[in-house]
């Protein structure tokens, strides 16, 4: 079973400039997903997909493998991420590589990760044969069932319910639990998404963790700067302080 990890890192930021690379503590943002997957037991190789030359030398620092620089025309705002996973693939069919059975999506925008906990989400997809993919996801108290867009200037409500005519007044614990993917951890089966326009297939595992700091703006990169204290994150600082 080979599992590789891809680290996708654009150039293109609009909330902070080269975000990816921006310091957090000690090291930059890109390099803690690195240290993530490096120090992951069943992770084969970890690939940084980036448009960057900057971004590419930086990884190669860390110890992860760029390949390429993908092209502009999958690296945009509004790139897919479908894209650059299929672009890895056919980079590895084109070179005759073997290709991955999984491969591990690490975000470098959440930066910090539990070791053990990325290796509880591998093992937890090898042995559930029904799944197509993990995500990780947290809870929410939000629920989309009393949530309205715009029509005209009247409310339409997102969804349906035949709980009640006017459902959305119903006390939130009458709904079902809500979550939202958190991008801290995500695997994918090459298989599903290789020959398809699909990349996560019909039955997603929802793998439940904590909320974990997601990097959008400057002051998120405060507030995972005080997390960094943690025992659990301690691997990470660890290993990127071997590097430098």
């Amino acid at each position: 079973m080979i599992i590789d990890c891809i680290i996708p890192a654009r150039a293109g930021s609009k909330s902070i400039k080269k975000k990816n690379i921006k310091l957090l503590g000690d090291y930059p943002l890109l390099a803690y997903s690195i240290a993530a997957a490096k120090l992951t037991p069943l992770v084969r190789e970890t690939i940084v997909s980036t448009d960057s030359q900057e971004m590419a030398d930086i990884a190669l620092k860390y110890g992860a493998k760029v390949p390429y620089l993908r092209p502009e025309t999958i690296s945009q705002d509004d790139s897919l991420d479908i894209e650059f996973f299929k672009y890895h693939v056919e980079y590895l069919k084109k070179n005759n590589l073997p290709l991955p059975d999984f491969i591990l999506h690490l975000r470098p925008t959440t930066p910090l990760r539990d070791i053990k906990e990325i290796q509880r989400a591998i093992e937890t997809l090898l042995h559930d044969n029904k799944a197509t993919s993990l995500r990780s996801a947290h809870k929410t108290h939000l629920t989309p069932y009393k949530m309205f867009q715009k029509n005209d200037n009247y409310f339409d409500p997102f969804l349906e319910s035949k709980l009640a005519k006017e459902f959305y007044n119903l006390p939130r614990q009458a709904f079902p639990d809500a979550y939202i993917p958190n991008g801290h951890i995500d695997i994918v089966k090459t298989a599903i998404f290789e020959n398809s326009d699909i990349l996560h297939g019909d039955y997603i595992y929802l793998f439940e963790t904590q909320t974990s700091v997601d990097i959008d703006v400057l002051d998120d990169f405060k507030e995972a700067k005080k997390l960094l204290e943690r025992e659990d994150y301690a691997p990470l600082s660890l290993y990127l302080k071997g590097c430098v």
